[in-house]
């Protein structure tokens, strides 16, 4: 009975991050998921205490997904410069892969929903810089950036270059992939932004 429960919770959770891949990004009611799913709203609520609770466990898979690559990345590759291009061409994938994710991770999907929800987005966006933060003091103490870059700036900045190709996906009604350009990108994210590397 557990496993069908779960198993029918993932169904709820698979089939609003599809209808958040609408290119119009459309609100969604729990009236039209319930249609969506053949139920009514009642069995929703069966399985989720609120719509906010649905919208978390979207942000419980996407926090679990990367942040087990990330870890996976910061553990197996020593080069704190690789490990930054790896983390960022791991977000641009994502998002590539998971169109309705993106909507949330942009808060798009997010809008007019508990204010919570968008907290906890916030937070895992700091966490992602964070990471990116770490990994470029790494790269400082192999001698690839110089120790007194300022790693808050480039961290912030690399941020907001992933949010930035995740607006663009999104709000070109996912026509304008993320990883289109990341091969003439990244150098030029190495070379500009990372322009502080030590002779």
């Amino acid at each position: 009975m557990t496993a069908k429960k779960g198993e029918r919770r993932l169904e709820i959770l698979q089939t609003l991050a599809t209808m958040l891949e609408t290119p119009r990004g459309e609100k969604i009611t729990t009236a039209a998921l319930a249609a969506r799913l053949d139920c009514s709203e009642a069995a929703l609520y069966r399985h989720f205490a609120s719509k906010a609770q649905m919208y978390d466990g979207l942000i419980e898979f996407i926090e679990q997904s990367l942040f087990g690559i990330i870890n996976q990345i910061t553990s197996e590759e020593g080069a704190g410069l690789k490990q930054v291009e790896l983390i960022l061409s791991l977000l641009l994938r994502f998002a590539q892969k998971n169109r309705g994710m993106t909507r949330v991770l942009i808060g798009d999907a997010l809008a007019g929903e508990n204010e919570r929800l968008q907290t906890r987005i916030n937070a895992l966006l700091d966490k992602i810089e964070a990471a990116l933060k770490q990994s470029l003091r790494i790269a400082a103490t192999q001698g690839a950036v110089k120790p007194e870059a300022d790693f808050a700036a480039l961290a912030n900045l690399l941020r907001c270059y992933a949010v930035g190709r995740w607006e663009q996906y999104a709000r070109s009604a996912f026509t304008r992939e993320p990883l289109a350009q990341w091969a003439q990108q990244w150098p030029m994210l190495y070379f500009a932004c990372l322009s502080q590397a030590g002779e």
